[in-house]
């Protein structure tokens, strides 16, 4: 008999995933955060931070533009009691589509990408 804990063997580490897919989930990422604003940012993260470095850090500037978003959003409902809410979301939906598809691009060329106007909440 030994003294060791029984070895779970669904508790492994996580296997590193292949680069293209890296690339792939990278981009899916940021374009899923046009609909469905930080969702997939937040799964991303969660599930994929361990399997590579570039999805990690792709996963992570977008939930932390994505959170940015979400603030400045709720900041634009609040103060659309003053109208300036309205112009407020207007130009958060134009930078989370623009910036989203420039960011999507980068990871699909495997570049990093560092979003603009974006509070770093993970690193």
């Amino acid at each position: 008999m030994s003294d060791q804990p029984p070895v779970n063997p669904y508790a492994s580490a996580p296997q590193p995933m292949s680069p293209g897919d890296e690339k792939l989930w990278a981009t899916l990422v940021h374009v899923g955060g046009i609909f469905f604003g930080f969702i997939p940012a937040l799964l991303g993260y969660l599930l994929l931070k361990d399997r590579g470095p570039f999805v990690r850090g792709h996963t992570a500037t977008a939930l932390n533009f994505q959170l940015t978003m979400l603030i400045a959003s709720v900041i634009g409902g609040i103060t659309t009691l003053l109208f300036i809410g309205f112009f407020i979301i207007i130009a958060v939906s134009v930078l989370v589509i623009v910036f989203s598809i420039i960011a999507a691009l980068a990871a699909n060329r495997g570049e990093a990408y560092t979003y603009p106007l974006s509070i770093t909440f993970l690193r």
